[in-house]
């Protein structure tokens, strides 16, 4: 026998579009769609006439006109998520978060007193489901990569349990889009050669695989595909970068109004660094222009930080670089990324010149908000602006 499957992933049915449902009795049952721009989340029943993720709302209102179009409201998730994850760490200690509604637990340790692991990921869903109010849907496998194929196979609202002796006859019959690392560029490539399930291209030469998809892909997809998959939980893992972002829609946007968002965006990044006593010192600046090309500009400041005025003085000039472009061709997404974490504990001390006064008022901002809300105090740049700009920013899909 290889191993047993004891290692869960867990993941949060239409994560936002289930908020929004479970808050708002009467949007039960009914077609929502987080977003109005551009869709952030669409609930099952939007799902089913075609609505999809990233998709232009305006394509998404043909297909479902009666859908019920709400604003993000990213505090809203965030509690749900803590919550969530606080079950996750009630049921094991181990437990690697992968994004804001998705992780994976080790639950092989937990047979004498829990019960098997399909017993764990039974209460674990009741759990969610009465404490939380929210569906998840679990996969139940050997390796990483199985349990989350089994959990997506399982959506919604559902358990799937691979046990190792049927891990062939469960994959090897998927389409390769199942894979994990392959997208819609890889599955169109594969597509192309005549491969279009799991079994197929795990027939395949490891070396065969390389040359047609590129060293690194080709090896990954296809250890994953002759279910080689190593990775234990990583409980220690941290994130080499951190980041939001914003869809705008197709309506035209000042630099006055970009620069309000932007504000938006590095404030609450900058605040979750020092909550997570993490420094940066790479900001990154994201652009999705009129026409849906992207545009990627980077700044590394000389010494780490987690201050918020240094942080925006940075983005602001990457974004006032960027301003010709955005004159010419429109905007419709702005992101921001910090990169190169590190933790504070390992800075040098900086002599206090010029950020002590800055740094006392990211103290004082903090502990306000995190008393009173983070909506209960804004910057001057804020007032008199249209409230739909201080809507909660969206955090990027890593």
């Amino acid at each position: 026998m290889r191993g047993e499957a004891t290692v869960l992933h867990a993941d949060l049915d239409a994560f936002y579009a289930s908020v929004e449902q479970r808050d708002a009795p009467e949007l039960r049952g009914r077609p929502v769609i987080v977003g109005g721009g551009v869709v952030l989340a669409a609930s099952y029943e939007a799902k089913a006439r075609g609505v999809r993720t990233a998709m232009g709302g305006r394509q998404a209102r043909d297909l479902c006109p009666e859908a019920v179009i709400v604003p993000p409201r990213m505090d809203a998730y965030s509690a749900a998520s803590r919550d969530v994850f606080a079950i996750f760490r009630d049921t094991t200690p181990l437990v690697e978060g992968l994004s804001i509604d998705e992780a994976f637990l080790e639950v092989g340790g937990l047979r004498k007193i829990a019960g098997s692991p399909e017993d764990v990921a039974v209460r674990l869903r009741q759990r969610v489901r009465s404490e939380v109010g929210l569906a998840i849907s679990v996969g139940v496998a050997r390796t990483k990569f199985l349990a989350k194929v089994a959990s997506a196979v399982s959506k919604p609202d559902g358990l799937l349990v691979v046990e190792p002796d049927r891990e062939q006859e469960f994959l090897l019959p998927l389409p390769v889009e199942r894979m994990w690392g392959v997208g819609a560029v890889t599955a169109e490539k594969l597509h192309g050669l005549g491969i279009r399930t799991v079994g197929e291209l795990a027939e395949l030469e490891a070396a065969t695989a390389e040359r047609l998809l590129g060293k690194a892909t080709g090896a990954h997809v296809h250890a994953l595909a002759r279910l080689r998959d190593p990775r234990p939980v990583d409980t220690t893992r941290r994130r080499g970068s951190i980041g939001s972002q914003r869809a705008l829609g197709r309506q035209p946007r000042t630099m006055a109004e970009l620069d309000v968002i932007l504000t938006q965006i590095v404030d609450r990044l900058a605040r979750r660094l020092r909550d997570g006593d993490r420094v940066c010192r790479t900001v990154v600046l994201r652009l999705r222009f009129g026409d849906f090309a992207k545009a990627t500009r980077s700044h590394t400041v000389g010494s780490a930080t987690d201050r918020t005025a240094v942080l925006l003085s940075v983005a602001q000039g990457l974004l006032a670089a960027a301003a010709p472009d955005i004159a010419e061709r429109g905007i419709t997404l702005i992101g921001v990324s910090l990169a190169q974490l590190g933790r504070v504990a390992d800075l040098q001390p900086e002599l206090p010149i010029d950020w002590a006064e800055g740094a006392q008022l990211d103290t004082v901002l903090d502990a306000v908000r995190d008393r009173f809300g983070a909506t209960s105090v804004a910057r001057a740049v804020h007032l008199g602006r249209d409230p739909g700009w201080s809507a909660p920013v969206l955090p990027e899909q890593e």
